[in-house]
């Protein structure tokens, strides 16, 4: 069972001791490779929610799976969830890792969805706007095509939703019709 608290303090100590031993990016690396082993792979994240399979034999799955690619302090941060019966959230753990990383580097995440893919000056356009409203922040943005919108963009940044597309247009126009503001209510 996901447990939101408990991912945020695993990735906040992993954060603070990859701080200490002055390897933050190399964590990052192995995290977001734990990451997309985790999203690629549903069969590893049931191995390691499953209450079946002894914590020794997880242990052995997971070091077959990475193999050597993980740092020392990746493979001691395992080791330690293995052994505290806290694998299962993993996943959890990893997505809290890179969202605080996120957070305290600066970067946000701007999500653009079009009807087509956008055009490099269009992209431009928005991302001079987005660093004008986030100033000091580096900006991740990604891109989504999404046909309904028939035309223009949608911009997602932070809690903020930028609705300029031709669906929203011709749904206002419909409520309007709808309304019919022009003819009296007779009773």
């Amino acid at each position: 069972m996901p447990n939101p608290r408990l991912a945020a303090r695993y990735a906040k100590s992993l954060i603070d001791l990859a701080v200490e031993k002055n390897s933050l990016e190399d964590t990052l690396a192995d995290i977001k490779y734990l990451d997309s082993i985790c999203r690629n792979s549903p069969e590893f994240v049931n191995v390691l929610r499953s209450p079946v399979i002894h914590a020794d034999k997880k242990l052995a799955i997971i070091n077959a799976v990475v193999g050597d690619s993980l740092k020392p302090i990746a493979q001691t941060f395992i080791k330690l969830l293995v052994s505290k019966g806290r694998e299962e959230s993993l996943p959890e753990i990893v997505h809290a890792f890179v969202e605080q990383y996120k957070e305290m580097k600066n970067i946000k995440a701007v999500k653009l969805i079009t009807a087509a893919p956008a055009g490099d000056s269009l992209k431009q356009a928005i991302m001079t706007k987005v660093k004008a409203a986030l100033p000091g922040a580096t900006i991740e943005l990604h891109e989504v095509v999404n046909e309904d919108l028939i035309g223009g963009f949608v911009l997602e940044m932070e809690d903020k939703l930028f609705d300029a597309s031709i669906r929203r247009d011709l749904n206002d126009v419909k409520a309007q019709f709808r309304k019919n503001i022009y003819v009296m209510d007779l009773r």
